[in-house]
């Protein structure tokens, strides 16, 4: 799936204008970068997403702007690694293939590379090409990283940027999934986009219920009951309770509707509630 570029003469200028050079030939002299090969991309009208990729990680230049021009001004952000230039791009090479690919399937939320496949247009022979060839698909990654929110540098290199290093689980490019809790029955609505880091949570599987002026962000990895506040099946009736544990393995349950004692084995959990939201209006 080659980044077909209207204007590469633009793109370019913008990849100059963010390292600082006024010319091709300075452009050239810094990255090693034949002239001809420079003079290619424009007659071709694409310049390879690997050298975009290499630019927005060596200056901090804002991704979208450099592929689409839709920001006036270059992004000041400082970098957060290491890796610049030369080097970089021998990480990103060597990053390739089987690798890469995981890292763009997790950030899309997709399990098989059919998917990803079928989001992209992109045949699956040419994906397991990659991997035979320990490929480097920097278009894909330019595109994976517009589309979800994915860090760049964790894309690329699989190291760690501004992503918590153990996955970008915070993304959640496909929504959260999200449900009204209504008449003990959990239903299901469409899902939203919310950015967890904006609210400081780091989750693995948020779910997001609501129930009237009440909502809950409710973790569903967690599942032995302790104490704090928990969406539990009881009997088929599902609903939230603040639970303290009591000794014997028990739980004493407690809601606007209802207080009872119970053997944990009585409860099925469903998540922990992480954090509970409430309008007022």
């Amino acid at each position: 799936m080659p980044m077909e570029s209207n204007n590469a003469k633009e793109v370019l200028e913008r990849i100059l204008s963010s390292y600082g050079v006024s010319s091709r030939q300075e452009y050239s002299e810094r990255l090693s970068v034949p002239l001809g090969t420079i003079g290619n991309w424009v007659s071709r009208g694409s310049v390879p997403g690997d050298y975009i990729i290499r630019c927005a990680l060596d200056t901090g230049a804002d991704l979208d702007w450099l592929v689409n021009g839709k920001l006036k001004n270059v992004s000041s952000q400082p970098r957060t690694h290491q890796l610049k230039g030369q080097a970089l791009l021998e990480h990103m090479a060597a990053n390739g293939g089987k690798t890469v690919l995981q890292r763009i399937l997790h950030a899309y939320g997709f399990t098989m590379q059919k998917e990803l496949g079928d989001l992209l247009g992109i045949p699956s022979g040419t994906m397991s090409a990659w991997v035979r060839r320990e490929y480097f698909p920097g278009d894909v990654v330019i595109a994976c990283a517009l589309d979800t929110g994915a860090s760049l540098m964790w894309l690329s290199t699989g190291l760690q940027d501004e992503v918590p290093a153990e996955s970008p689980q915070n993304f959640q490019p496909n929504g959260i999934p999200k449900f009204k809790l209504i008449g003990g029955n959990l239903e299901k609505q469409p899902d939203i986009k919310l950015d967890l880091a904006l609210l400081g949570l780091s989750m693995k599987k948020p779910v997001y219920v609501e129930r009237g002026a009440v909502s809950w962000i409710i973790e569903e990895d967690s599942q032995t009951v302790g104490n704090g506040d928990w969406l539990l099946d009881i009997d088929g009736n599902k609903d939230v309770y603040s639970v303290s544990r009591l000794p014997g393995n028990r739980l004493k349950v407690v809601n606007n509707s209802s207080s009872f004692e119970c053997s944990v084995s009585d409860v099925t959990s469903i998540g922990m509630v992480i954090l509970t939201l409430t309008k007022n209006i």
